[in-house]
């Protein structure tokens, strides 16, 4: 018999690979909100409402930014998906359909479940929801939100609408998502751009039960 050690086998290409997903200590009193990026008009909003969040010391901030996403980004803000994700505890590839929010379980982590909001939400996105033919980890976290009957919002971009769209918007109300255009108000006197960001941040914030100090109508 040889005295020779034997090389380590070499590991198989198939075989299942340890993950690289760091899944943070839990903390009861922490809740996890995943914002979704696809590729419309409106980046400007993502950004501030992803600041906006990531202010909060009871949310855990995830982000998914679709590949459409990162060339309306770069002519609205100039800049690539790092502005957006730089604001978030947890970034997921969207090619990444293995990711923690693809399951339910993912999403009931904390005492209180994780929420999702698409900002902004393409016409294109809506419909692959809408049809349950998800292509990419923005679509299929979108599906597992509704599945698992949680709060989803769709901050809508686009103008006029056809009956397609609309026929697919009802849809997903149906289904229980929450659809609410880009449509700022003008109630409270905004002076600048980042003026109507913040207001409408505060009412997207509002569908999720966040609590939050941005101004609202007060009669």
């Amino acid at each position: 018999m040889s005295d020779t050690t034997p090389p380590p086998a070499t590991p198989s290409p198939l075989a299942p690979q340890a993950s690289t997903e760091q899944t943070p200590a839990s903390d009861p009193a922490v809740r996890d909100i995943l914002v979704g990026v696809s590729g419309a008009s409106g980046m400007p909003l993502a950004v501030c409402l992803l600041r906006c969040l990531s202010a909060m010391p009871l949310v855990r901030v995830h982000c998914v930014v679709s590949q459409g996403a990162h060339a309306v980004l770069q002519t609205e803000c100039g800049a690539g998906p790092e502005l957006l994700t730089t604001h978030a505890s947890r970034v997921y590839d969207a090619a990444n359909l293995g990711a923690g929010p693809s399951s339910g379980s993912w999403w009931r982590r904390g005492a209180a479940p994780a929420a999702m909001i698409l900002v902004p939400c393409s016409m294109g996105t809506l419909g692959a929801i809408a049809s349950g033919a998800t292509r990419n980890l923005v679509h299929r976290s979108a599906d597992v939100a509704l599945k698992e009957r949680l709060p989803l919002v769709l901050v809508t971009r686009e103008s006029p609408l056809s009956a397609i769209h609309l026929r697919n918007m009802l849809a997903l109300r149906e289904a229980g998502a929450v659809i609410m255009p880009f449509s700022p108000g003008f109630y409270l006197n905004p002076q600048t751009l980042e003026d109507m960001l913040l207001h409408m941040c505060g009412r997207i914030f509002d569908q999720v039960a966040l609590p939050h100090t941005l101004g609202r109508w007060t009669g």
